[in-house]
């Protein structure tokens, strides 16, 4: 990499139990030119063949005419995408990254996609690219988030029509790219998320105070092929039960934050999450011919009130100077 605003770029990797998916990815890692200045596989507990795909990973990266390290972060336990994405950071910043692009464990990078981050890491601290689906197709993913409704929306369109960025206000860990300045200000991912909004909301976070830029540059394949339907505005792809439970269980942490920032509506995060709940409720039916699930919905959202509830709740901390 090149000194200054594009030096220390390390990608930060969450992974459980897919080590199939796991090598794809590292494997199209090492193929990438300009190659990172260092990969952190936070590895969420896993029983499978992880640890050898990392060992293997990390003597072929290491080979590279430009050795590129890869350090294992092992978990004790399975903390969730957003606990790992938390550890992951806060690793990468020990270790003295600049950026981090923060990517699941089951997507392949573009080989050029460094190089092609490279103008928007010269202007924005927080930048997201495009993606293409399991089938080689651009993976729809363009919204921004409605603070009466507490929810993100997806914006109809070619939002690159007259220009290569659209500005945005949520996040996405499949390929988010991130500067410590922007962690500093806002802190850690949280990890009481485990999965599901934590990456709208960090998203969220840093773009109440700096940019956050969707670009037009294809830097990552999705390689885990998803049940899905057109909905014409966007696609709805399959999910789990454990989604499931999550997507309204977490609707409680959403509201704290809207509260932290003075921008909590009852009534409208009332409509918010009843439209999380019927976009599930479609999911199930539309997608994955069942009902089966709606269950995981109503435990949700009951868990989602006790949180909300929670007196004593705060934010993740600013890192500032500890960054």
């Amino acid at each position: 990499m090149s000194l200054g605003r594009r030096e220390q770029f390390f990608i930060v990797i969450t992974t459980f139990n897919r080590c199939d998916y796991l090598a794809e990815l590292l494997e199209s890692v090492a193929a990438l030119s300009p190659a990172p200045d260092g990969v952190i596989v936070v590895d969420n507990a896993s029983t499978d063949g992880t640890a050898d795909v990392v060992g293997q990973a990390t003597a072929r990266l290491a080979a590279l005419p430009t050795a590129v390290p890869v350090l294992m972060h092992q978990l004790a336990e399975n903390v969730g995408g957003s606990g790992g994405f938390s550890a992951g950071v806060e690793r990468a910043l020990a270790e003295g990254a600049q950026w981090m692009w923060l990517m699941d464990d089951d997507v392949t990078t573009v080989p050029d996609a460094i190089g092609a981050l490279g103008p928007w890491m010269d202007k924005y601290d927080a930048v997201v690219g495009r993606r293409y689906d399991a089938e080689g197709q651009p993976f729809f993913w363009q919204h921004k988030f409605n603070n009466f409704l507490g929810i993100h929306l997806p914006v109809a369109g070619d939002v690159f029509k007259d220009s290569d960025e659209f500005s945005t206000n949520v996040g996405c860990f499949e390929g988010m790219l991130v500067h410590a300045d922007a962690v500093a200000d806002v802190g850690l991912p949280d990890p009481r998320f485990f999965i599901t909004w934590d990456d709208a909301i960090y998203g969220w976070l840093i773009a109440l105070q700096r940019p956050v830029m969707y670009v037009n540059a294809f830097v990552l394949h999705k390689a885990r092929a998803q049940r899905s339907i057109d909905l014409g505005i966007r696609h709805l792809n399959d999910s789990s039960d454990l989604s499931r439970f999550y997507v309204m269980r977490n609707r409680g942490l959403v509201a704290h934050y809207l509260r932290a920032h003075g921008k909590y509506n009852p009534a409208g995060f009332a409509v918010g999450t009843a439209l999380t709940a019927t976009k599930e409720i479609l999911r199930l039916l539309a997608v994955e011919k069942t009902l089966r699930g709606t269950g995981k919905l109503w435990r949700g959202w009951r868990e989602s009130r006790t949180i909300l509830a929670d007196t004593t709740w705060t934010p993740m901390p600013a890192l500032k100077g500890d960054a």
